[in-house]
C-alpha cells in the first residue's frame, strides 16, 4: 500500500488541510483529509472490476466546512447522543453544547468533526498507513480532562478500511469514537438504497423516544421491523407503522452487537445485487447505529453535483451505545485517567 500526500485547502484560519490518498495493488483508493479525519472518496471495484466511489462527501473543503451531515468524519468526544446535554462523573456535573434540541450530539459545536488533525504517514506491519492525532484540551466542549486521539487509517491489500481508535485523558471522561461515512454500494450518486440487503449480527436494539434518545429500555427485534438477523432489504419494512421507525423517520437506531469486544468481530453485512459489492463491518465496539440518511434533501449539493435525496446511503457507526452514561446497564463510555481507550473498527468490501 502507498500513500500520496497533496494540498487540499487552508482552513478561514489559515491552517494547511492536506489530502491523503491511499493505495492498494488492486486499484482500491481511500482518499481522506485531515479536517475532520474525513473520508472523502472511497473507490472499490464490482463485480465486472469498475471502480465506483462508493462513500456520500462534497467537492472541496469550503463544502466541508459548512457540511452539517458529518460526511465520512471522526466524530468525538462522543458519538451520538446525550440526554440533555449534561451528564454526571464522580459526583460532577458536566454541562454540554445543546446542538440537538436540548441534547448534544457528535461531540458537541466543533467536535473533531471540525478540527484540523495532525497527520503523518507511519508504517506498521509493512503497510503504510495515516495516523492522525488530536490534542483535545480539557474543558473543550464540556468534557473533562486532556485527552491524546490518535486515529489510523490503513487500506489493505483485501479492500478493507481498517480504522483503529486510540486514546488517553488526564482526567476521568466520557469517550466514545466513530466514523460517520454514507455508504452507496451502487457509488455515491446511485440514488436510493433501499434495494440494499442488509445483515446485522444483533438481536435487540436500545429502544429510544422520539429525540432518538435511548430510554434505558432493551428490546428484542424478532418479529419487528428491526430484525436484520438475516439478509433483508433495508426497503421492506422501513415505512412498517412501528413506534422506532415513527420516531426516527426510518432507521437511526443502535443494535447491541453479539461480538465479545476482544477483537474485530462481524458486527454487520451489506450486499448491492445490482453491482455485486458487498460491505462487510468488523468492530471492538458493543453496538452500531444504522441510520439511513433520512433527513438528507439535497442539500448540500455533493460530489460532482450529485443532488444526495432521502435514504441514498446508510450509515454503520460502530459505537458505545447512545445515551450510555444516563444507564448503568448500557455498555460504559467511562475513561479512567491513565487508560488506554482502543478500539478498531474495519469496512470490508469484496463482491459476490
Amino acid at each position: 500500500m502507498t500513500i500520496d500526500k497533496k494540498l487540499y485547502g487552508y482552513t478561514p484560519e489559515g491552517e494547511r488541510v492536506d489530502t491523503f490518498t491511499l493505495s492498494n495493488s488492486k486499484g482500491s483508493t481511500a482518499e481522506i483529509i485531515n479536517y475532520g479525519g474525513i473520508v472523502v472518496s472511497l473507490k472499490v471495484p464490482d463485480r465486472d472490476g469498475k471502480f465506483e466511489d462508493v462513500v456520500l462527501g462534497v467537492d472541496n473543503l469550503e463544502g466541508y466546512l459548512k457540511n452539517d451531515k458529518f460526511f465520512g468524519a471522526i466524530i468525538g468526544r462522543f458519538g451520538n447522543r446525550i440526554e440533555d446535554a449534561r451528564f454526571e462523573l464522580n459526583g460532577v456535573e458536566y454541562k454540554l453544547a445543546k446542538n440537538d434540541g436540548e441534547n448534544t450530539l457528535h461531540g458537541g459545536i466543533k467536535g473533531f468533526d471540525k478540527v484540523v488533525w495532525q497527520a503523518e504517514i507511519v508504517e506498521k506491519e509493512g503497510l503504510q498507513c495515516l495516523e492522525l492525532t488530536y490534542l483535545s484540551k480539557d474543558g473543550e466542549e464540556g468534557y473533562p480532562g486532556n485527552l491524546d486521539v490518535k486515529v489510523t487509517y490503513t487500506l489493505t491489500e483485501d479492500n478493507a478500511l481498517k480504522i483503529d481508535y486510540f486514546a488517553v485523558s488526564d482526567k476521568d471522561t466520557v469517550i466514545n469514537l466513530t466514523n460517520h461515512s454514507y455508504f452507496n454500494l451502487a457509488g455515491h450518486n446511485s440514488g436510493t438504497v433501499l434495494n440494499h440487503k442488509l445483515m446485522i449480527n444483533s438481536d435487540k436494539i436500545t429502544a429510544a423516544n422520539k429525540e432518538s434518545i435511548p430510554t434505558g429500555e432493551i428490546r428484542d427485534v424478532k418479529g419487528t421491523p428491526m430484525d436484520f438477523t438475516s439478509m433483508k432489504a433495508i426497503g421492506q419494512d422501513i415505512n412498517a407503522d412501528y413506534d422506532q421507525l415513527r420516531y426516527g423517520g426510518g432507521y437511526d437506531h443502535n443494535w447491541i452487537l453479539n461480538v465479545s469486544g476482544k477483537a474485530p468481530e462481524k458486527a454487520a453485512e451489506v450486499y448491492d445485487e445490482k453491482s455485486g459489492r458487498v460491505m462487510e463491518v468488523y468492530t471492538t465496539k458493543p453496538g452500531v447505529q444504522l441510520y439511513t440518511a433520512n433527513f438528507l434533501n439535497g442539500r448540500p449539493v455533493g460530489k460532482g453535483g450529485a443532488a444526495y435525496g432521502k435514504r441514498s446511503a446508510l450509515c454503520l457507526e460502530t459505537q458505545f451505545f447512545p445515551n450510555s452514561i444516563k444507564h448503568k446497564h448500557f455498555s460504559s463510555p467511562i475513561l479512567r485517567a491513565g487508560e488506554e481507550y482502543k478500539h478498531t473498527t474495519i469496512y470490508k468490501f469484496s463482491v459476490r
